[in-house]
């Protein structure tokens, strides 16, 4: 890691739900430099064997942070993170930053039940059990697996309006019977505001965003000060995909109000 107050990140994700958490990264530290990965060659990554999601985010992963000179790396796939983090972080000399389901906090906030809304290989993950057990012993957790979510916040992205209704037949199985959901999937609060609609405002919404971007800031500033962000001061954030992207024009427009260039396709075959 370099000693100066300018730094590079790498925002890994099967798809465009990490950009929930560049949201807040960038909330809190926008001076960063941001290189926003994802993998939609490979997208969704619940339906990936271990074995070969292990390799593609550590080939891709490596190749970025060499190539790119990142500082720091953030995993914003719970799907990814549960099982990639060890092998990233025995490969790389700079910190991975990883995410989980926020059910510590959430078992906090519950006084009748928490539900976990994620992807079906997210709910299914002997982790996700284990953090449960560890953090959720004396509340309720009711486990809803998703991948429909995942498609749908996608496709807000892109320009197209939410369907509530399905949506609504989609929570069903949480309706009435909780008072705090974890957003399980960095996807999901992408799509807040419609789940918040179908849910109810007496539930309260959580997700891991806040947290690794505090996170973020410790790991690159703990022994450095956080300088002050000058207005003049211009972000060089890009977005690269690993498959040529499809009619992705509402999807850069998109993108460029969030301060980045359009996508590019990075330059990377694998055979995984």
């Amino acid at each position: 890691m370099t000693n100066t107050n300018r730094h590079k990140i790498l925002i890994f994700d099967s798809g465009v739900g990490g950009l929930s958490v560049y949201q807040q990264i960038q909330k809190r530290l926008p001076q960063l430099d941001v290189i926003y990965f994802f993998d939609n060659e490979a997208y969704p990554y619940g339906e990936l064997s271990q074995d070969v999601l292990i390799d593609r985010v550590e080939l891709f992963v490596t190749d970025l942070v060499k190539k790119e000179q990142i500082d720091l790396v953030v995993i914003a796939c719970n799907t990814a993170s549960t099982i990639v983090l060890p092998r990233l972080r025995a490969q790389l000399t700079i910190p991975v930053v990883g995410v989980v389901p926020a059910i510590k906090p959430a078992s906090l906030l519950a006084n009748v039940a928490v539900g976990l809304i994620a992807t079906p290989a997210t709910v299914t993950r002997q982790y996700t059990h284990d953090l449960i057990q560890h953090f959720s012993q004396d509340k309720k957790v009711e486990l809803l697996g998703s991948t429909r979510l995942v498609d749908m916040a996608e496709e807000k992205l892109r320009g197209q309006a939410i369907d509530l209704q399905e949506l609504s037949e989609i929570l069903q199985p949480l309706i009435g019977l909780i008072d705090v959901a974890v957003l399980g999937c960095t996807h999901f609060p992408l799509i807040k505001d419609e789940i918040q609609t179908v849910l109810g405002s007496n539930v309260t919404l959580v997700d891991s965003g806040e947290a690794i971007a505090r996170r973020v800031e410790s790991l690159l500033f703990q022994n450095e000060g956080i300088p002050h962000t000058s207005s003049l001061y211009q972000p060089l954030n890009k977005i690269l995909s690993s498959a040529p992207p499809w009619k992705e024009g509402a999807l850069n427009e998109r993108l460029s109000l969030l301060g980045f260039s359009p996508i590019q396709t990075y330059p990377l075959h694998l055979d995984v």
